[in-house]
């Protein structure tokens, strides 16, 4: 009898704690960063220390309405350019528009400039960038899961892109100081991390991610970490 209760506890243990599901998508169709393979590996740690497995997939046959609702989020990873056609692009607006949830890394704001919809989702459009070099940023919201951790300021090595069509909506987490390093184009309001809800779903992105350092980064993993448990709704 004892046997069988503690393997019920078991089972009742795993099914309540089931582990979420995250796809992970990079597909390029313009510059591809070195470090994609990388952050790949690194979320895939993040989720077996933090309960949630990850997927991760270069095919955008993927988006489609019956293989997309099993995922609880969806990470573009340093996607850049046209990477979903028309019928993939409304699957993936139904998976938001139905609660699901989104995180875009880096390049993701280099990715379907064509699609306006997209560019409100992700919240700005790259426009480009400086040399790589380090940057100091003011964090915004101190209680945030990505951000409450980071000391204000925080100095960071990376590429640091300036925006268009930045969305006014948006929950600016991080904000670069732009008299730290040369290059800045967006002036006293440059955000580089930030989140939303939109459209019946929400959004994280982070403008970091460019480095294979990076992804070794702790304060950076934690970041990410934070952006992915905020989406999850952890």
């Amino acid at each position: 009898m004892r046997v069988l209760l503690i393997t019920f506890l078991a089972f009742f243990t795993i099914s309540t704690y089931a582990a979420d599901k995250v796809l992970v998508f990079s597909k390029t169709a313009g510059f591809r960063h070195k470090s994609i393979e990388t952050g790949v590996k690194t979320i895939e740690a993040l989720g077996l220390q933090n309960n949630f497995t990850v997927t991760h997939t270069e095919d955008a046959a993927v988006f489609l309405d019956k293989k997309l609702k099993k995922y609880d989020l969806i990470i573009f990873l340093n996607t850049t350019g046209d990477v979903l056609n028309t019928e993939e692009e409304q699957a993936f607006k139904k998976y938001i528009n139905k609660g699901g949830s989104f995180l875009g890394i880096h390049a993701a704001t280099d990715t379907e400039f064509e699609w306006a919809w997209y560019g409100k989702l992700v919240g700005a459009y790259f426009i480009s960038h400086p040399k790589q070099t380090e940057a100091t940023m003011h964090v915004k919201d101190n209680k945030h899961e990505a951000t409450k951790h980071l000391p204000s300021p925080w100095t960071h090595y990376d590429e640091w892109y300036n925006f268009k069509n930045i969305n006014e909506d948006l929950h600016v987490l991080l904000e670069l100081d732009e008299s730290s390093y040369e290059g800045g184009e967006n002036g006293d309001f440059h955000p580089i991390a930030w989140c939303q809800e939109f459209d019946g779903g929400k959004m994280f992105y982070t403008g970091m991610g460019h480095t294979i350092e990076s992804y070794s980064n702790p304060e950076f993993k934690q970041h990410l970490l934070g952006g992915i448990l905020y989406c999850l709704d952890k």
